[in-house]
């Protein structure tokens, strides 16, 4: 099966974010008996972005700024670093206790001592993401796109962003650019709102190339009737998978490529990482295999990113979900959410086990 893409585009990717930053402890400390911490710039949007952006593909991002902030200064030069475009207004801080970029406080874990994330959104300039600051005329006419990747996170922000990425997903759809949606539940963002965010989800699910989420989120999203969430029977939890995947294929039949990840965690260091795709009517299946984790924030993100990737490329579905595989894995092996691949060669060598030293 291919996905045909339109041609006169300035960018393969697309991709609306809040971006923010998150704070870690050195040497794989907990966050509460920590004195040192490193500061980087992060969004789970960007994080799939960076495969693309890092292997030559051209990516913009869509986003908003406070104006005159440190932090926007510093988010800008990681983006430009990593080979992203932005587009965003500068929103005026309105004093010491107005609008900031949100902050994600997370330590690795290390051995049998789990992760622990505090996310502090208070504020969130991202919740502003308004579409009337944005030309989508000219984004997806003009300038032309061939993917738009929306995320559950950023659609559920507010109702300003909810707006926000159903009018991308329009806009996109009326030009020709595929979208990608990674449902991305929440509960707290959800709270109170379950009818009006399942609509908007609902909504952009029904003209969306690519879904992406776990049972929750099929269940909780798009109300697709699925097994729970969870349990360490990776092998019941595909065959419940294909199951609901099926089921949600009947609902939302525009989608070609359904998918999630897979994994059982032995030790923070230690997971059992896997990968389930259905594009078309085929079943593309990564059986759990032992990788060796770092940090493993933003695997999902990365195992999404090099699926995109590898669809964009034009390659045969088989390697979608074996390039996202080793993407994912590859984003566990870095200290920030995303992973940096210096070429296809390096991913490939990862898919295939290989990691021996090359000269």
């Amino acid at each position: 099966m291919n996905i045909e893409f339109r041609k006169d585009c300035d960018f393969a990717l697309l991709v609306p974010t809040s971006m923010g930053v998150r704070l870690t402890p050195v040497n794989g400390q907990p966050v509460h008996c920590s004195q040192s911490f490193v500061m980087q710039v992060t969004s789970a949007e960007t994080n799939v972005a960076s495969v693309s952006s890092y292997l030559g593909l051209p990516v913009k991002v869509l986003t908003t700024f406070v104006k005159g902030s440190p932090i926007a200064r510093m988010i800008k030069d990681n983006l430009a670093g990593r080979h992203m475009v932005y587009e965003g207004v500068e929103v005026d801080q309105g004093g010491p206790w107005g609008y900031r970029h949100q902050f994600n406080i997370a330590d690795s874990g290390t051995g049998s001592r789990g992760p622990r994330v505090h996310n502090d959104r208070a504020g969130e300039v991202g919740r502003t993401l308004n579409v009337k600051d944005f030309d989508l005329e000219r984004i997806f006419g003009k300038e032309g796109v061939q993917v738009v990747h929306l995320s559950g996170l950023i659609g559920a922000l507010s109702p300003e962003t909810g707006t926000f990425c159903l009018e991308i997903a329009r806009a996109a759809k009326k030009h020709g650019t595929r979208i990608s949606f990674d449902l991305n539940h929440r509960a707290s963002f959800w709270k109170r709102r379950e009818k009006e965010l399942h609509d908007i989800f609902a909504e952009i699910a029904g003209i969306s190339d690519i879904l992406v989420g776990n049972e929750e989120d099929f269940q909780l999203c798009l109300g697709i009737e699925g097994p729970e969430a969870g349990g360490k029977d990776l092998a019941a939890k595909i065959e419940s998978f294909k199951g609901m995947i099926d089921s949600a294929k009947k609902a939302y039949p525009n989608a070609q490529v359904f998918a999630t990840t897979l994994r059982q965690v032995v030790s923070a260091n230690h997971h059992l990482w896997g990968a389930i795709m259905r594009a078309g009517d085929q079943w593309h299946v990564v059986e759990p295999r032992d990788i060796t984790v770092l940090d493993r924030i933003g695997g999902g993100d990365g195992f999404v990113g090099g699926m995109v990737y590898a669809i964009l490329r034009g390659w045969e579905p088989e390697k979608w979900v074996q390039f996202g595989w080793a993407t994912g894995a590859l984003a566990t092996t870095h200290l920030t959410d995303y992973g940096q691949p210096s070429n296809e060669d390096q991913v490939w060598s990862i898919w295939e086990g290989n990691a021996r030293v090359k000269r």
